[in-house]
């Protein structure tokens, strides 16, 4: 009999999560059965720490319920031909270190995946965050050669992505983000301009110098105060894509405006919110042609490992608060 640790939801966050809001239980997994639902047993390899998660845990969570979260995790026992021992999957299955499958809910590896490359990626950048990049850009932001792309927290999994293919997309690409590391990393992987958004002086002024002109496109990942100033910055007809507001996730009380709805009427804006899941029939393509940029080295990936199960809070806190460089994953 294998026993499972998992992270749950002792309390629901109230403000900035603490370390008090979650609790480590064990669970015993029943062993496998031949010619049952339960055929898979799995162990988590490389765990993800998410900005969606805080605001999820209050709309899909109980408290007592394991953390939502995706992982890469290995076959270690199987009664499904359709999955070998030793392969590698991803499942939205939470902070857990073990769990048992009937396969329906897992994704095995593409099978072209280079040995050489990080299975880890598969949580970041040939992941939910690289589709989401994808997508966002592709479907929502519909940017075209030539165009200016704005994209905020430009350092982490999904900015840093949005901004690599715009450029291969052949945008002139702006970065913001909260550390001069991150700046000198932006513009290491490509961005046209960056800056430091916690040292400018103005954040209109510094838009404004990175791009007289003004933005195409505007990927937000952040919310608030700044996209009330970048939405001013837009050019007629621009597109705005909505895919975070992790400036709001830990406010106790809502942040009021400014509002948006006169520079939209006047300049003719589109804006809309996303969720990736929306093209999860186009998942394979996506995740094709992130391998393949990845591989060919066009898109550089940059991950925050941090080792240990038992350090999933802190890893998750860490995120919230800016720290990490790239994608955030726990190594089990």
């Amino acid at each position: 009999m294998v026993v499972a640790k998992a992270w749950v939801l002792k309390k629901h966050f109230d403000g900035f999560p603490k370390t008090s809001d979650f609790d480590l239980k064990k669970i015993e997994l029943p062993d496998l059965k031949d010619g049952g639902e339960q055929k898979l047993l799995l162990e988590s390899v490389f765990l993800s720490v998410d900005p969606y998660m805080r605001p999820y845990s209050r709309r899909y969570m109980k408290e007592g319920d394991i953390m939502i979260g995706t992982q890469v995790a290995r076959i270690v026992e199987s009664k499904n031909p359709a999955f070998a021992v030793g392969s590698f999957v991803v499942g939205d299955k939470g902070w857990r270190t073990h769990f048992i499958s009937d396969g329906k809910d897992l994704q095995l590896l593409p099978s072209n995946w280079p040995e050489s490359l990080p299975k880890s990626l598969a949580l970041g950048t040939v992941g939910m965050p690289g589709l989401t990049a994808y997508f966002g850009l592709l479907e929502v932001c519909k940017m075209k050669p030539g165009e200016t792309v704005l994209v905020n927290a430009a350092a982490g999994a999904v900015g840093s992505v949005v901004g690599q293919l715009a450029k291969i997309g052949g945008c002139k690409v702006v970065g913001c983000a909260g550390s001069d590391d991150k700046v000198a990393y932006l513009k290491k992987i490509g961005f046209d301009e960056a800056f430091n958004y916690r040292t400018v002086k103005s954040l209109d002024e510094a838009l404004s110098k990175a791009s007289p002109d003004g933005y195409d496109c505007f990927f937000d990942n952040v919310g608030g105060e700044f996209a009330s100033v970048a939405i001013n910055q837009m050019k007629k007809y621009g597109r705005i894509a909505v895919c975070g507001a992790i400036s709001q996730y830990n406010d106790s009380v809502p942040q009021k405006g400014p509002y948006v709805q006169i520079p939209m009427i006047f300049k003719e804006l589109q804006m809309e919110g996303f969720i990736v899941s929306r093209w999860n029939n186009r998942r394979e393509e996506g995740l094709q042609a992130l391998l393949k940029w990845v591989v060919e080295g066009k898109v550089k990936c940059h991950e925050q490992v941090t080792e240990g199960f038992e350090n999933m809070p802190m890893a998750f806190m860490g995120m919230l608060k800016g720290e990490n460089l790239g994608k955030a994953v726990v190594k089990v």
